[in-house]
């Protein structure tokens, strides 16, 4: 057998998917389709690091903190992020696959129920082109997600949530209840197009993963696309429990550009990178701030949290504004500042309200609040100072979290404030992202045309991926090669006949043998990292031009490749 029907080496994509038992897996190849590579042709002179599987409950507890203070963005300078690693995606997989396949597609229901569909809003208008791509595909679609009565209101029952989404897709969306009636939703589905199921908050197995619950959930379901990336820091029943019953497990375009937009906003090369940060409880965000200020140029402080930094500055600042446990976490988050020798920005000015006269704002400096005074916004002085400091740099900004202090006021515009002057850099050079369902709002009214800059709503996943975690939604998906390999010039002759060799070791056989049959290439597989090491400086020393090597891990998620350069 050649090299080229065996690999398809000029554009075949290799990757891993579920089999139907929750505890196997199975390779598939897949027909070369155009675009199917995350990278360019690749001639390799190193290592190139993914992301290990860890979908049969290796997952550190969601809400654990167990990752210290110190921790440093080591997924950054080490290539991809063993958080984020290279899925498998709606837009890479073969269409032809999907045409009278049954399709679950976990939706976002805080995008497609909005009110208003705005297809100038980059989330809902991928969030519909999930649903139309696999409709053009010829697929058979099963929809499912979860909402509150008490948030859509507007959604007293499945019936309106379905007439809701047959009016804003443009096809009819049939209401039903077969998890209820424990019957397969590919039944249903053989009349119609698109199914709805029923609220998934209704089901205690949700929330709890239940692998029988998800069983249930993905009964006759061929593919499931997670086009709900908002959701992708918890693990529920149809974001990760269903994949052990799929064929395929990939992201649909919302959940894909949403991943996109996580790992520019701290991953791309642009400097200098300021930080805006507001929000509270710095001693449980503390791990993700150190990270964070070891990638970043710049430190601005805008909420709680600025009152903790001024204190281990030396400031003198209201007792009552601090957090409570938080000055160790303070101190470290500044060392590490101070270590890289970036600037630390904190509030030079607030308005301060006093409860004896509610209507009357006064400002004070940040460190002469005068007693019985609370502050409730920055100051003008403090967004000038901002101002300047992101006009200066002008390549990157980033604004996580509300400008929100213990007390507050109907007339405090420092966020809107704020807002515009990120608004105005975004209109230009400058990537600005916005994290946090709050100040994305602000952002959002502030902004007077098409918003230029990206969004990330939810930022628990922010913080959760900052602080290293795994993110459950992501690590589910099926894995994708994440370079295209050129093949010609791996192999002196890419389409001499093949030899793989499972559990290559050190190489010793791999090496012998290729160094006699010139007149075949030779693939070596290995699971140990070391070893693979070895392997590798052998063959770089020994000038072979038919030998491959790629290092395993776990269920066969490539971790490192490398090949030679002839």
């Amino acid at each position: 057998m050649s090299m080229s029907q065996l690999l398809h080496p000029l554009g075949a994509t290799l990757f891993f998917n579920n089999a139907r038992h929750p505890r196997s897996r199975i390779f598939k190849s897949v027909p070369p389709i155009s675009g199917t590579y995350v990278g360019g042709n690749a001639e390799f002179s190193g290592f190139f690091v993914g992301a290990q599987s860890s979908r049969q409950g290796n997952l550190p507890p969601a809400g654990s903190n167990e990752t210290s203070a110190k921790h440093k963005a080591f997924f950054w300078k080490r290539g991809e992020s063993d958080a984020l690693p290279y899925i498998q995606t709606l837009g890479k997989f073969p269409k032809e696959e999907l045409e009278d396949k049954v399709v679950m597609v976990r939706f976002d229901s805080s995008i497609l129920l909005r009110e208003e569909q705005d297809h100038t809003v980059q989330s809902i208008l991928y969030a519909h082109l999930t649903i139309k791509y696999l409709l053009e595909a010829r697929a058979r679609i099963v929809l499912v997600s979860d909402w509150s009565d008490g948030i859509n209101s507007r959604f007293p029952d499945l019936q309106s949530v379905a007439e809701h989404l047959s009016l804003v897709l443009g096809v009819n969306v049939v209401p039903s209840q077969c998890l209820s009636h424990y019957s397969p939703p590919s039944e249903a589905l053989e009349k119609m197009k698109v199914l709805l199921l029923e609220n998934l908050s209704e089901f205690k197995g949700e929330v709890c993963n239940s692998l029988e619950f998800a069983e249930t959930l993905s009964s006759g379901v061929d593919i499931f696309v997670n086009d709900s990336f908002s959701q992708s820091h918890k693990v529920l029943a149809s974001t990760v429990g269903v994949t052990s019953f799929c064929y395929s497990s990939i992201a649909g375009f919302q959940f894909e550009e949403s991943l996109r937009k996580l790992k520019n906003a701290v991953g791309s090369g642009k400097r200098p990178h300021i930080a805006i940060i507001g929000g509270t409880n710095l001693s449980n965000k503390a791990a993700a701030l150190c990270s964070l200020a070891s990638v970043c140029d710049g430190l601005v402080f805008v909420g709680m949290m600025s009152f903790q930094i001024m204190h281990v500055l030396g400031f003198l600042v209201p007792l009552n504004q601090l957090e409570l446990g938080a000055t160790k976490e303070a101190s470290e988050l500044v060392q590490v500042a101070q270590d890289r020798n970036i600037p630390i920005l904190y509030p030079k000015d607030f308005w301060c309200l006093n409860e004896k006269v509610p209507n009357q704002l006064e400002l004070f400096p940040a460190h002469a609040i005068s007693k019985g005074w609370m502050p409730v916004d920055i100051g003008p002085s403090t967004l000038d100072e901002i101002k300047a400091l992101l006009k200066k740099s002008k390549q990157k900004a980033t604004w996580i979290g509300p400008v929100k202090f213990k007390s507050r006021h109907a007339s405090a515009v420092g966020a809107s404030k704020l807002a515009c002057i990120l608004n105005a850099l975004s209109q230009g050079d400058c990537d600005v992202t916005i994290v946090g369902s709050v100040a994305c709002k602000t952002m959002t009214d502030e902004s007077s045309s098409i918003p230029a800059f990206s969004v990330i709503e939810n930022a628990s996943i922010w913080w959760d991926f900052l602080k290293g975690r795994k993110l459950p939604g992501v690590m589910a998906l099926d894995r994708a090669y994440p370079f295209k390999i050129d093949w010609k010039s791996v192999y002196r002759e890419p389409a001499q006949p093949l030899v793989v060799d499972i559990g290559s070791g050190n190489g010793v056989f791999l090496l012998g043998m290729a160094k006699r049959w010139k007149h075949l290439n030779f693939l070596g597989l290995e699971i140990n990292e070391k070893l693979v090491r070895r392997c590798l400086i052998a063959v770089h020393q020994s000038d072979l031009t038919n030998g491959y090597v790629l290092l395993l891990c776990g269920f066969g998620l490539i971790l490192f490749t490398w090949c030679c350069s002839y």
